[in-house]
């Protein structure tokens, strides 16, 4: 790696190359600042990278994540990302699980009061969390906690002396809070309480640095101020920016459909990569591979030399898919997508069968799972997006009699069925 340079994006916050710098701290800077959104105070990060490495003693770095949901997505990866990369560095990387907070509700960015979720859903979600970042960390270099190891036992006493620790004022310049209360808008006393428990958490842990997303910002801020009450040296804090999905524009997430699951099948996987933009690949390189920032700028000067985009497109896609899956799993994608692209046939296709023959294409396609409604069937044909046996059909009023056939919607659904 040129540790001179970094992306562009990051480049505004790197400041002055301190004289006194060891080569392990500008390397050590350099991953840091590394698609990041902002690292706050720069300077301060520096000296604890300097301070840790004539001890020889490793920071302590936190993220924290609200099993808020079952599973995943590459989006929420950004920041297990840069945990990695920390932690590649020989940093002690704290996976906090925020049991606690949870029932409580992380209001960030929200226009109205986040649902608290029961005891019984976070303790379903927590069961898979560590288990899908584990693809990213390395497991044996990670401590896992959970925040209501320390939470619970503050008890009603202790959760007032921390409330006592931070003003009203303070907590409604936070902009969502500042926009719900001047549109009318109900905000719950309890929601108060949750970044003061998140900053708590960096107080108990004594983080030396917390990540989190740009709409995290001020619960991050929250910790440095909590530690400086209890005494303890204000943690650094660095945002990451928020992925944006598949569509290039919206971040990544599960309600636009614009997302890739971390448990997803390494075919999708691979064929949902291959589907952005070739813009967007450059930011997913940034924020998503772990090849060196060298290494991406020499893919980029390629296509600029007049290299197939989509080569290094398929080269992003195999190491995420490898990630999550395998090489032999990323391999085999790119087999398929190929196989699909040419008008072929994937091996792992449903196999599915249908009492009723003759059967009219629409509702078979229906039935199939090809199509969500027999209109939408038949709008499909219209567009010559249907295939049977790979021959495109038009005739919307088609009807198939018994026999086992292949049914293709697309370039990405397959289906065999049979009729009887």
């Amino acid at each position: 790696m040129n540790l001179a340079r970094v992306d562009a994006k990051s480049s505004q916050h790197k400041g002055p190359d301190h004289e006194d710098w060891t080569d392990g701290v500008r390397e050590a800077m350099a991953v840091t600042l590394r698609g990041c959104e902002e690292l706050l105070p720069h300077d301060d990060w520096a000296k604890k990278l300097a301070r840790a490495e004539r001890d020889g003693v490793a920071l302590r770095i936190k993220l924290g994540l609200d099993p808020t949901a079952p599973d995943i997505h590459i989006g929420h990866t950004v920041v297990l990302n840069k945990l990695r990369q920390l932690q590649d560095l020989g940093h002690q990387v704290i996976f906090l699980i925020g049991d606690f907070t949870s029932l409580i509700g992380d209001p960030s960015g929200r226009n109205t009061t986040r649902p608290p979720l029961t005891p019984e859903q976070i303790q379903a979600n927590a069961q898979t969390y560590y288990r899908q970042a584990s693809l990213v960390l390395d497991p044996a270099r990670t401590e896992i906690r959970y925040n209501s190891e320390w939470s619970e036992p503050l008890g009603a006493a202790g959760m007032i002396q921390l409330a006592a620790k931070y003003t009203v004022a303070r907590m409604m310049e936070r902009n969502d809070f500042h926009d719900r209360f001047k549109a009318g808008t109900p905000i719950s006393v309890h929601e108060f309480l949750y970044p003061l428990m998140q900053g708590y958490d960096s107080v108990a842990l004594k983080a030396d640095l917390e990540l989190g997303g740009t709409d995290q910002k001020f619960n991050l801020l929250m910790g440095r101020h909590l530690q400086a009450e209890y005494g303890q040296e204000p943690q650094c804090i660095l945002t990451m920016p928020l992925l944006e999905g598949l569509d290039g524009v919206e971040k990544m997430s599960k309600s636009k459909n614009n997302y890739i699951g971390i448990s997803e099948p390494a075919n999708t996987m691979f064929a949902k990569v291959l589907s952005i933009s070739d813009t967007l690949m450059w930011r997913w390189y940034t924020l998503l591979s772990f090849q060196s920032m060298d290494a991406i700028e020499g893919l980029r000067q390629e296509v600029a030399a007049g290299r197939n985009p989509k080569d290094v497109k398929v080269t992003l896609a195999k190491e995420i898919t490898t990630r999550f899956h395998s090489a032999a799993a990323a391999d085999a994608a790119e087999q398929d997508f190929i196989n699909r692209s040419k008008g072929g046939i994937p091996d792992d296709i449903a196999e599915l069968s249908f009492s009723g023959a003759p059967m009219g294409i629409g509702a078979l396609l229906k039935a199939a799972g090809l199509a969500p409604s027999t209109s939408e069937a038949n709008r499909l044909i219209d567009g010559g997006g249907v295939r049977i046996d790979g021959a495109v059909i038009s005739d919307k009023g088609l009807k198939l009699d018994a026999g086992t056939r292949v049914l293709q919607v697309g370039k990405r659904k397959f289906a065999r069925v049979t009729l009887l």
